[in-house]
């Protein structure tokens, strides 16, 4: 695990790779649950018989959103960002779905500093990430994740 404490400290990572995270299981329970915070309740997400019949993954497969929701779980495993007054989501470039992540499938991320800023006091990251499916060669998705750090 990375840890930065300042936006100098950040800096000396660009263009690096800063890690990876832990695998984590997608269950048809976080499924569910997902699909009942967003009220996405699609067939192909939440009825696992119909989506063996019909879908063509023969199987449910997880909201594209709920991957991306997983992007802060994930990036805490790989860095520790210390001295903080605050951290804000910022936003999402360049993102790409590129294979759909069925039940049960194990995905992680792979993190590394693309750019990073100094507004005014508040440092603008902007992490190029990678879900990788296990087993598989293709990702979940690619895009870039923006952060905003109030540092003390």
């Amino acid at each position: 695990m990375v840890i930065i404490r300042s936006h100098e400290e950040f800096e000396t990572h660009l263009g690096k790779e800063l890690g990876v995270s832990s695998w984590h299981k997608i269950t048809q329970e976080q499924i569910n649950n997902f699909a009942d915070a967003t009220l996405d309740h699609q067939w192909i997400h939440v009825d696992p018989e119909r989506a063996k019949r019909e879908s063509p993954f023969k199987t449910t497969i997880a909201h594209g959103y709920l991957t991306l929701s997983l992007i802060p779980y994930f990036w805490k495993q790989v860095a520790d960002v210390q001295n903080l007054k605050m951290q804000v989501n910022y936003g999402l470039e360049q993102l790409k779905f590129g294979q759909a992540v069925l039940v049960d499938n194990e995905v992680r991320c792979r993190v590394w500093l693309k750019s990073i800023i100094n507004l005014r006091g508040i440092t603008k990251a902007t992490l190029s990430i990678q879900l990788e499916i296990k087993d598989q060669q293709k990702h979940a998705f690619t895009g870039d994740a923006l952060f905003l750090y109030h540092f003390i």
